[in-house]
């Protein structure tokens, strides 16, 4: 009873999940000089724990301390009384950056865990693994600089239909050749299906669907 009373006189402790990302995401080599990471892989980052848990987290503007004004993402989920955040994701302040002694242009995110699970429900069963080969389509997509990747992952998403297996985001380029206010972001999509090899023209069809609804969705424009 002691003991009880104690831990009821005790205030909420939630449990908080965190990353915190530095350095290139994609290494230097022959290929390349790499590419650093980005806020957008700190939402990733989120992302990947919510699909772990079973959570549908949603992705909107944020601005809380001590993320950056502009590059930070509220992370929220749904519940019975509406959406709630549950968390952040984005590239920390510089001032933060300097406090912490942490490398430039570091990025984080931090996720109450507690309320992830709860959003989630049961947890998650492992999804069944076929043992038949993939098929991966590249897709470049030009779009306005202001437009999140996580909206474009988003939408090639709900476009590519059940053969998606997953989707990477593995390049941002802006170039004068795109023109003022223009980005081009790289995805790769892999295919799979659970009971036959994919043929060619089934993995292009999926891709090409899920263009359509990425340029219906965010004015994506397929990159020549």
């Amino acid at each position: 009873e002691e003991l009880a009373a104690t831990e009821a006189s005790l205030p909420a402790q939630p449990r908080h999940l965190a990353a915190v990302l530095t350095g290139l995401r994609t290494p230097a080599g022959w290929w390349g000089p790499g590419l650093a990471v980005t806020w957008e892989d700190a939402i990733e980052a989120a992302r990947i724990a919510a699909a772990a848990a079973g959570a549908d987290l949603m992705v909107r503007q944020g601005d809380l301390a001590p993320w950056h004004p502009g590059r930070c993402a509220a992370l929220a989920v749904r519940t019975p009384g509406g959406e709630r955040i549950i968390g952040h994701a984005g590239e920390l302040h510089p001032r933060a950056i300097g406090a912490l002694e942490l490398p430039a242009r570091t990025v984080a995110m931090e996720l109450d865990l507690d309320a992830l699970l709860a959003a989630g429900g049961a947890l998650a069963a492992a999804p069944a693994i076929s043992g038949f080969p993939p098929a991966t389509q590249d897709v470049a997509l030009v779009v306005d600089a202001a437009v999140p990747a996580a909206e474009v992952e988003a939408a090639l998403r709900s476009g590519a239909g059940e053969l998606l297996e997953s989707i990477r985001l593995f390049d941002v380029y802006i170039g004068d050749q795109l023109g003022a206010g223009k980005r081009s972001l790289a995805f790769a999509l892999r295919f799979r299906a659970p009971d036959r090899t994919l043929t060619v023209e089934e993995a292009t069809a999926a891709r090409d669907a899920a263009v359509a609804a990425a340029s219906a969705a965010t004015g994506a424009v397929l990159r020549g």
